[in-house]
C-alpha cells in the first residue's frame, strides 16, 4: 500500500515539473518575441512625374443665363392669355391681357379734367395779357395786375397736372396689355383666364409668367467656403448632368459671388456656401432644361510633370532631430498639443533594404488619387502605398516591412513576427 502512494507521488511530481517547465519555456518565447521588432506587410509604387490637375467639386441646378420674370402691374381679371408654358415668343408678341374697363374709364375722365382745365388756362392766359398791357398805359392798378398774375399762374399749374394725369392714366392703361419684353420661351406659367391678379406700382404684383433665353445656359453650383478661394473666373469646368448620364459637357466660370449663403444657422449643420455660375457650353442636338441637377469638377490648377504619390501616403510626423518626451509626441497634430504642433512635418515613407524610411516632403496641389510632392532625390524611390494604419500610425523611421505588391491589401496592418 505504501508502494503504490509513493509511486503515485513520484508521478504528481514529473508531471508537475513537465507543466512547469513548458510554462517556463512559454514565458520566455513571448519575452524574447515581444522584443522583435514587427515586421509590416506594405504595398508601394514608384514615384513618377505626373501632370496634376486640381479640382473642386460642387453641385447644383442649370438656369438660363438670360431670363425675365412678369409681374402684373395693375390688378384685374385676365381676359386674355394667348400662350401656353413651353411656347417660343418673339419680343413685343402679346402675352396676355387684363381687363381693361377701370383703367379706361380713369383714363377718359383724365381727358376731360385735362380739356377743362386747358380752357381755363387760356382764359387766365388771355386775360394776364390784356391786364398787362393796360397796367403798362397805367390804366389799372398794381392790385389788378398782381390778380391776372396769380390766376394765370394758377390755371398754368392745374393745366399741368391735368396733363400729367392723362399720362399717368394713360400709361396705367397700357399696362393692362403685357408684351414680351425679349425673345425667349414660357418657361413658366403661373395664371390662367380668369384669374384675378393684383397689382401696384409700390408693391410686386402677381407673377404672371418666366421668359427666359433657353439657348444660353448656365450651371449655379454652391461651392464650400474653404473651396471658393481656389477658385477663379475663367477656370474649365467639366459639367456632368443627371438627365444625360455617361456624358461629360464642358464649362467656363463667368461669375463668383462676393456674398455667402448659409443653411442651419445656429446649428451643427450650418454650411456656408458661395454662388459660382459656369457658362455651359451646350453642343448641338442637347437641349437642357431650367432645373436640372449637375455636378460640375472645376479644375483650378494644373501642374505638369511634377513629382506626385498617392494621397495616402503623405503623413505626419516628428522630424529626425526632435526628441519626444512621451508617447503622446508621436501623435498626430489632431491629438498633439500646440507646441509638438508646430514640430511637425510631412513626410512619405519609402523602402530602403527592407525597412521603411521617413523622407520629408512639401505637399502641393492634389487631384482625386495623387498629390503633388516636392522634396531632395525623390524620383525613382519606392513609396509606399498602403496599409493607411500603418502610414497613418504604426510605422516609424526604420521599421521592418515586408512588400506584397500582388495582393490587395485589406485596410489596416498586416504584421508578422520575424524567426
Amino acid at each position: 500500500m505504501a508502494v503504490n502512494n509513493s509511486k503515485k507521488k513520484k508521478k504528481r511530481i514529473i508531471i508537475f515539473s513537465v507543466i512547469g517547465g513548458v510554462l517556463i519555456l512559454l514565458i520566455v518565447l513571448v519575452i524574447i518575441g515581444s522584443q522583435r521588432k514587427p515586421v509590416f506587410t506594405v504595398q508601394t509604387e514608384k514615384i513618377t512625374r505626373r501632370t496634376i490637375t486640381q479640382v473642386v467639386t460642387a453641385t447644383g441646378k442649370i438656369h438660363p443665363v438670360t431670363q425675365v420674370v412678369i409681374n402684373a402691374e395693375v390688378s384685374g381679371e385676365i381676359i386674355e392669355l394667348p400662350v401656353k408654358e413651353g411656347q417660343r415668343v418673339k419680343k413685343g408678341q402679346l402675352l396676355a391681357r387684363i381687363k381693361p374697363d377701370v383703367y379706361q374709364a380713369q383714363y377718359e375722365s383724365a381727358l376731360a379734367n385735362h380739356a377743362m382745365a386747358e380752357a381755363s388756362f387760356i382764359r387766365a392766359e388771355s386775360d394776364f395779357k390784356r391786364v398787362s398791357e393796360l397796367f403798362a398805359k397805367n390804366l389799372v392798378s398794381q392790385a389788378d395786375m398782381d390778380v391776372a398774375r396769380a390766376n394765370y399762374l394758377s390755371a398754368k399749374a392745374a393745366n399741368e397736372q391735368a396733363a400729367a394725369n392723362v399720362r399717368q392714366a394713360k400709361e396705367t392703361l397700357s399696362k393692362t396689355v403685357v408684351l414680351s419684353p425679349m425673345s425667349g420661351v414660357v418657361s413658366q406659367l403661373n395664371v390662367e383666364i380668369g384669374v384675378r391678379v393684383s397689382g401696384s406700382t409700390f408693391m410686386q404684383g402677381t407673377q404672371l409668367m418666366t421668359i427666359a433665353d433657353l439657348s444660353v445656359m448656365e450651371a449655379r453650383v454652391d461651392v464650400g467656403e474653404n473651396d471658393v478661394v481656389l477658385v477663379n473666373i475663367g477656370d474649365t469646368a467639366r459639367i456632368e448632368v443627371d438627365a444625360f448620364p455617361d456624358r461629360e459637357f464642358i464649362g467656363t466660370v463667368t461669375q463668383i459671388a462676393n456674398t455667402a449663403k448659409s443653411t442651419g444657422l445656429g446649428t451643427q449643420d450650418q454650411v456656408t456656401n458661395f454662388e459660382v455660375r459656369i457658362l455651359l457650353h451646350t453642343p448641338p442636338g442637347i437641349e437642357f432644361r431650367p432645373g436640372m441637377s449637375v455636378t460640375a469638377d472645376i479644375e483650378t490648377a494644373t501642374k505638369e510633370n511634377v513629382f506626385a504619390v498617392p494621397i495616402q501616403s503623405v503623413t505626419i510626423r516628428l522630424p529626425k532631430s526632435s526628441s519626444p518626451e512621451s508617447d503622446s509626441d508621436v501623435q498626430l497634430v489632431n491629438g498633439s498639443k500646440k507646441k509638438q504642433r508646430e514640430k511637425l512635418q510631412e513626410v512619405i515613407f519609402v523602402v530602403k533594404n527592407g525597412e521603411a524610411k521617413t523622407v520629408p516632403v512639401t505637399r502641393g496641389i492634389s487631384d482625386d488619387t495623387y498629390v503633388e510632392v516636392s522634396g531632395e532625390n525623390l524620383e525613382g524611390l519606392e513609396v509606399i502605398t498602403a496599409p493607411f494604419k500603418a502610414i497613418n500610425r504604426d510605422l516609424e523611421d526604420g521599421s521592418k516591412v515586408r512588400v506584397d505588391n500582388k495582393k490587395k491589401m485589406r485596410t489596416g496592418t498586416s504584421i508578422e513576427k520575424e524567426g
